[in-house]
């Protein structure tokens, strides 16, 4: 997964890659404190606009993100650890320890490392169903593309693709991406939409970072989900997005008509449509927002949403001030610093890499 890059390169690419991990965790914290109200609640709480920022959750707390961030940064754990489907499970498997104890433990299986020792992760925040008892199944081959796969073959959840971003930031092209990203997704979720629904985002990804205009992105990897077999529910949910996207005036109810969220193809498609709507980079606040004011998995769209601006504009784009609230900023920046630089052949090669990253 090495792509030399000049300086220049690099840097762009560190900051697209700091831009969709941070932007990814932004929209889930923006999304977490509203996960399961309906907009009519939201609206009632927050006014007409609905959340304008980010907000306290139950707790009182702000910016506090979900097993959709934390998934995503073991996922980019995984990458750089062994970059296969056995290396991912093993870091989903020491996302699952978070999960179960209050603090990191000693002589846990599954390897060590820097990421499980990172105390604000062992957090339970609302995970879902299918990516604990997926994990707790074992290890399985995964399944030939548009056939069920052995764990969860009926789960088409959204905890799929709000995992999958990483898996476009170093691959050598569009299909990697969306194979390794399928197959990593059956290690919870076996129901072909589910795990191809995380192969296009990962695609999509893929594309806006290789320089791809985002409608051009976005149909390319809808382009690319149809040669496989099963696609049909994930590209009827993404012309959908489209062409609500070409229509204008966007909105939480139209954002509704794309469904709850709660399975992949939705997510993927309301994080689309919300990206569409409002494309440009002064505008990726309006569009997180878009993406957490509705009666769904509020969380997961703008989590989704969030990493594919981020990966187009780069950190830059971000709010300023949604960042300063943000848990765990300064670790995911640090993550997506290390990823750039595996990604580019550039990683120092020292002691305390290996520390960090010890091969699986």
């Amino acid at each position: 997964m090495t792509v030399r890059r000049s300086t220049d390169d690099l840097a762009d690419h560190r900051s697209r890659v700091r831009g969709s991990l941070l932007g990814g965790a932004l929209g889930d914290a923006l999304g977490a404190p509203v996960e399961f109200d309906s907009i009519t609640d939201i609206r009632g709480r927050y006014g007409f606009a609905g959340v304008t920022g980010l907000v306290p959750d139950h707790r009182g707390r702000i910016g506090l993100v979900t097993d959709d961030t934390q998934m995503t940064l073991f996922t980019v754990e995984g990458l750089i650890r062994g970059g296969d489907v056995p290396a991912v499970r093993h870091a989903y498997l020491r996302w699952l320890d978070t999960q179960r104890y209050p603090a990191p433990q000693r002589d846990r299986p599954h390897g060590t490392g820097r990421l499980r020792e990172q105390g604000w992760l062992y957090a339970r925040r609302a995970p879902g169903n299918a990516c604990l008892s997926g994990l707790a199944y074992g290890p399985a081959a995964p399944a030939p593309f548009g056939e069920p796969g052995p764990v969860n073959p009926g789960s088409k959840g959204c905890g799929t693709v709000m995992r999958s971003a990483p898996f476009g930031y170093g691959a050598p092209d569009a299909r990697h991406a969306f194979e390794l990203a399928a197959r990593c997704a059956q290690i919870t979720h076996g129901h072909p939409t589910g795990y191809l629904a995380a192969g296009a985002f990962a695609a999509m990804i893929h594309l806006v970072l290789a320089g791809e205009p985002l409608a051009q992105a976005v149909r390319g990897a809808a382009e690319l989900l149809t040669d496989y077999p099963s696609h049909e529910e994930t590209s009827l949910a993404l012309r959908a997005a489209v062409r609500l996207a070409a229509q204008g005036d966007p909105s939480p109810e139209r954002v509704e008509s794309l469904g709850g969220a709660w399975v992949a193809e939705e997510a993927l498609a309301i994080a689309v449509y919300c990206a569409l709507a409002h494309p440009w980079p002064g505008e990726l606040r309006q569009a997180l927002l878009l993406a957490v004011n509705h009666s769904g998995d509020s969380d997961s769209t703008g989590a989704v949403c969030g990493n594919l601006l981020g990966a187009l504009h780069g950190q830059r784009a971000l709010p300023a001030d949604w960042l300063t609230d943000l848990e765990g900023r300064e670790t995911i920046t640090e993550i997506a610093d290390d990823f750039a630089a595996w990604t580019a052949g550039e990683p120092p090669m020292n002691d305390s890499w290996a520390e960090r990253y010890p091969l699986d």
